[in-house]
């Protein structure tokens, strides 16, 4: 009940389609149970004999029953099309709705979910309001109206008759809650595995090169196959129970269908009943029966339904973690100064990432972040843009609290470049221009020859409309990294920073990335996180961390200088031509 609740405040904003639809559907099943009366009445009146007057009386029936059912025509049409209507514009509003509340999460969900369970419940999840709302809860009222208005005329027709037609329902219904209590939690676990086995297969698409190059299709194959083994399974054990279900509501209803044609049959020998009265009952109990059979159908489409409600009720339900705090302003005349005064991390309890960590970072200025791979420089970036907040201290730009900064205005004034570099499956120039849809062809030009790739899109025979493919598969990673660089230059925001740029690129590569920061430099402030100490020489600080810890700070010629973990670094990659 409290899904269902939540679900119809999901659906006020169409009351209006649903009413109407209500309405139609209400007066379909009034005129449904109209219908058998009037038959049975010409029944009679048949095998009584006709007369002239008996004769026109069956016309005039007979054309009432005919315009009966073109008014059902109508009536069906806007049952149906306006809850569909309803349910479809309902379906696609809630899929934005997720994808807009998951947008909105921070980074620490994404840790936690997979990303094509989360593809599942924006797209299949939130299908099944559909099949709640323009087939199951009008299928419910129908029945419902349906079988409490045949069991009054049953009652009015002949009350030991009507009662005996009753003596299955109890044992149906019992049944159907108990078939509802034990599969709802088997269709929940069934969207689950669903979820899990969408994950998995876009986990597999997106490594498929790595799939292919170490032979391991047949690993993959199998992963693929237990998750989709698990599906199978859970709806088998879910179709077990419907195969127990059908046929005893099946039998429970036939038995009821007997017992009134014998009882009946024994009535209209003792002269009990009238033929008449006899034919209105069994068409009756047609109608009657109709719904408590389609019962067991409905009730599994019903905790199918429920399921996918409940996973994506989960979704919208979740909390921000990262968000506006009150009072928070936009930036204004942003400078790009930094300050982290003793801030501390851990992504789990006790697990610190970075320890009691402060530095100053002036307008203008590059600062470097350099250590071993794991004492959390790369998180040091992720908290500069508030995709996590400081478990201790304070993180500060111009002045203020990144929590009292509004986070759409931050993130507009701090543009990253990751090593894992993102790119759209669209053109080189709606990449670059992702950040600011207004940019000139010009402007992109601009920022593509300070990021030192012009040339590069100048040689496809495309040029900047080139399309780079998925995750910009049809480019080098050197041209991914550096059409990143120039996404962020575009983005003209005073803060820039730069996480592991060079990390995965030539030497040739490396140079021009080089080349592209220190036209940068001086004009924007820029952090600078690297493996590769060639990339940061030039740096005006450099910070070396160690077990999450600034262990040493200085310009390059300063911590060369100084025995510690820098001059080994330096030690180690100039044996290794890195430096």
């Amino acid at each position: 009940m409290k899904v269902l609740l939540r679900v119809a405040k999901e659906a006020k904003k169409y009351k209006g389609l649903f009413a109407v639809a209500a309405i139609s559907t209400l007066l379909l099943a009034g005129l449904n149970l109209i219908a058998p009366r009037l038959m049975a009445e010409m029944t009679a009146m048949v095998a009584q004999g006709l007369t002239n007057e008996g004769l026109q009386r069956v016309l005039w029936l007979a054309a009432g029953l005919l315009g009966l059912y073109l008014v059902r025509i109508l009536l069906r049409y806007l049952s149906n099309y306006l809850a569909h209507k309803a349910a479809w514009n309902l379906v696609q509003e809630l899929r934005l709705r997720v994808y807009g509340k998951l947008q909105s999460l921070s980074m620490s969900y994404y840790r936690n979910h997979e990303s094509g369970d989360l593809v599942s419940r924006t797209i299949n999840d939130t299908g099944t309001f559909e099949l709640l709302y323009a087939h199951l809860l009008p299928e419910s009222i129908t029945n419902a109206i349906t079988v409490v208005g045949v069991t009054v005329i049953l009652l009015s027709i002949n009350l030991r008759l009507a009662l005996l037609t009753c003596l299955p329902i109890p044992f149906i219904l019992l049944s159907g809650w108990f078939f509802a209590a034990k599969v709802r939690p088997n269709f929940r676990a069934m969207q689950k595995s669903l979820g899990s086995l969408s994950a998995q297969l876009q986990d597999n698409f997106s490594g498929m090169q790595e799939i292919q190059a170490f032979g391991q299709q047949p690993a993959a194959s199998l992963k693929v196959e237990e998750k989709a083994g698990t599906f199978t399974r859970l709806m088998l054990r879910a179709l077990n129970l419907s195969a127990v279900f059908h046929p005893g509501v099946e039998f429970l209803t036939a038995l009821g269908s007997v017992l009134v044609v014998g009882f009946g049959g024994y009535l209209a020998f003792q002269g009990q009943m009238a033929v008449g009265d006899i034919v209105a009952f069994l068409l009756y109990l047609a109608l009657f029966y109709a719904p408590i059979a389609g019962l067991a159908n409905l009730l599994e489409q019903m905790q199918q339904a429920l399921a996918g409600a409940e996973r994506v009720i989960e979704v919208l339900d979740s909390p921000q973690v990262i968000q506006n705090t009150p009072g928070a302003l936009p930036l204004e005349n942003p400078q790009g100064t930094l300050r982290f005064d003793h801030v501390s991390f851990s992504y789990t309890d006790g697990v610190p990432v970075l320890q009691d960590v402060s530095f100053d970072v002036a307008p203008g200025e590059m600062v470097a972040i350099v250590g071993e791979t794991g004492v959390g420089k790369s998180t040091l970036a992720q908290l500069v843009t508030r995709f996590y907040d400081p478990t201790a201290g304070v993180i500060e730009m111009d002045g203020r609290d990144l929590k009292q900064i509004d986070l759409q205005s931050l993130r507009q004034n701090v543009a990253m470049v990751l090593q894992d570099t993102f790119l759209f499956n669209g053109t080189i120039a709606e990449n670059i221009a992702f950040a600011r849809a207004d940019a000139s062809v010009a402007d992109i030009e601009g920022a593509a020859r300070i990021a030192r790739i012009h040339d590069d899109i100048l040689e496809f025979p495309d040029g900047y409309l080139t399309r780079v493919g998925e995750r910009g598969a049809r480019l080098s990673g050197g041209q991914r990294q550096r059409i990143a660089i120039a996404r962020a230059v575009l983005c003209g925001a005073p803060v820039l920073v730069l996480d592991e740029a060079t990390a995965s690129v030539d030497v040739q590569t490396e140079a021009h990335i080089q080349n592209a920061i220190m036209e940068l430099a001086g004009t924007r402030t820029i952090l600078v996180i690297a493996h590769r100490l060639s990339t940061v020489r030039r740096a005006n600080t450099i910070l070396v961390f160690q077990n999450g810890r600034i262990v040493q700070q200085g310009s390059h010629a300063q911590l060369v200088a100084q025995p510690g973990l820098y001059q080994e670094m330096c030690r180690v990659q100039e044996q290794g031509g890195a430096i």
